[in-house]
């Protein structure tokens, strides 16, 4: 039986790199979801087969109770709510992981018979466990807008409190390890894990929380493959190192692309959600236009870059969009997309949502491929992407996003923005690329706009 579970636990493994690897490109994500999620089955089925396995009835109603509550809501939620699940179930994984470790607490002593380093891994999954849980859910609370998107902190009180709760975690498993086996000490730890996970994500704004979304995930991951070492379950640690190795990278990745380093993010990040004017007060002027000029304005383009942000995504205006790119291929025009890294509200939110209208891959291009293009670009249909475009990031050292990687879309020889209002994004700042000379706003739904434009064109 040892073997066949450490064969089963192989193949599972050799599932979740294969899986992983499809997850690269839109063609393939599909498939690679699937077979990690067949590695996952058979690491379950493993794990199961391990013998002095119990409470096969407890067993039985949590995976009915999860699938339950899990498969109705994943089928049902809407591509721009998908941010807010992925927080929240990452954030039940952690959750998760850190009952487990109090479990463990409990029907050990206190790790009393156990290796030091078992308690090590145990107590250090429960704190950041507990972070995740907790930091996920006000994520959640945020993106879902239950929560403001604005930074919410105690000003010159919130490190010091921060640093107090991690010391205090700290201490308390310090002394659990040290040989104090009082329960009171671990309730302590879970508790100031959880004020501290609240803490470190309610002074973040919405303009950083697809980073926050990725170090959660990267958290959870390092919490699964510890409580993994502490359980000795291969499935659990390699599974968790996966999660936590790429979550960190991502999570990296994504800091760069917004010219933040992580330690300012979770020090309290940027991201509001009232606007700052121009100067004193200063109001200045933009230029609005139609549907059919728009129309006209495509049609005698030679090269169109569409770029994508988050009010595509809530108008739900890709199918549209992808209509419109035919029209204009039939014309024998070029259309590409401009993806930034941090457009929406997770990573690859834009390129998700392309995908699912079937737009092909070859046409998204990513920042550092297509700004070398802009000054080529005949129109640049900015579609809901707000604070990726906006030149105060060049431009302005005062502003807070000043430093950030943004589409040079302003080097187009036109611009046309798609948008509800001249509101703010993320970030919570005007942007500047509205009121420049060469930018035209089409006010309006996106999906309502985009329609529009298509039925302009099929009539030139």
């Amino acid at each position: 039986m040892t073997d066949l579970i450490g064969v089963l636990y192989i193949i599972a493994f050799a599932l979740f790199i294969y899986g992983l690897m499809g997850l690269t490109g839109p063609r393939t994500a599909v498939r690679g979801n699937w077979i990690a999620a067949a590695g996952m089955v058979v690491a379950v089925v493993a794990t199961l087969l391990t013998p002095g396995m119990s409470n096969w009835v407890l067993i039985a109603l949590g995976v009915l109770l999860g699938a339950l509550v899990g498969v109705p809501a994943a089928r049902r939620v809407k591509m721009t709510a998908m941010p807010q699940m992925v927080a929240l179930f990452n954030g039940v994984g952690g959750g998760a992981v850190a009952l487990i470790a109090w479990v463990e607490f409990r029907t050990t002593d206190g790790y009393s018979d156990e290796p030091r380093y078992v308690a090590i891994a145990s107590l250090f999954a429960a704190l950041i466990g507990s972070v995740s849980f907790w930091g996920s859910l006000i994520a959640f609370g945020k993106l879902q807008e239950i929560l403001p998107g604005r930074p919410i902190t105690l000003r010159s009180l919130q490190q010091p409190l921060n640093i107090v709760l991690l010391l205090g975690a700290v201490g308390c498993g310090a002394a659990v390890v040290a040989g104090a086996h009082a329960e009171p000490l671990m309730i302590v730890l879970l508790l100031a894990a959880a004020v501290l996970g609240v803490m470190v994500v309610l002074p973040i704004g919405g303009a950083d929380m697809p980073v926050v979304i990725s170090l959660l995930n990267a958290f959870t991951g390092l919490s699964a493959a510890a409580m993994g070492l502490a359980l000795e379950n291969t499935a659990l640690i390699v599974a968790g190192m996966i999660v936590g190795a790429s979550g960190s990278i991502l999570t990296n990745l994504m800091a760069k692309a917004m010219n933040r380093s992580i330690p300012a993010i979770v020090a309290g990040g940027f991201g509001g959600t009232t606007a700052v004017t121009a100067g004193s007060g200063e109001v200045r002027p933009v230029r609005s236009t139609t549907a059919a000029d728009t129309a006209i304005q495509l049609a005698y383009a030679s090269k169109v870059v569409v770029v994508p942000g988050y009010g595509m995504a809530v108008a739900q205006a890709q199918h549209a969009v992808r209509e419109m790119a035919q029209l204009l291929e039939a014309k024998g025009i070029s259309v590409t997309y401009a993806i930034h890294p941090v457009a929406g509200r997770m990573p690859g939110h834009m390129n998700v949502l392309l995908a699912e209208a079937d737009v092909p891959y070859e046409q998204l291009k990513e920042m550092d491929e297509v700004n070398s293009e802009f000054p080529q670009t005949d129109v640049a249909l900015v579609i809901g992407a707000n604070d990726v475009t906006n030149p105060a990031a060049r431009n302005d050292p005062g502003s807070p996003i000043y430093g950030m990687p943004i589409l040079d879309v302003s080097a187009s020889r036109s611009v046309i923005v798609l948008k509800r209002s001249m509101s703010s994004g993320f970030a919570g700042i005007d942007n500047d690329l509205f009121y420049e000379p060469r930018t035209t706003m089409l006010f309006g739904d996106a999906k309502t706009s985009v329609g529009e434009i298509v039925e302009e064109l099929k009539n030139l």
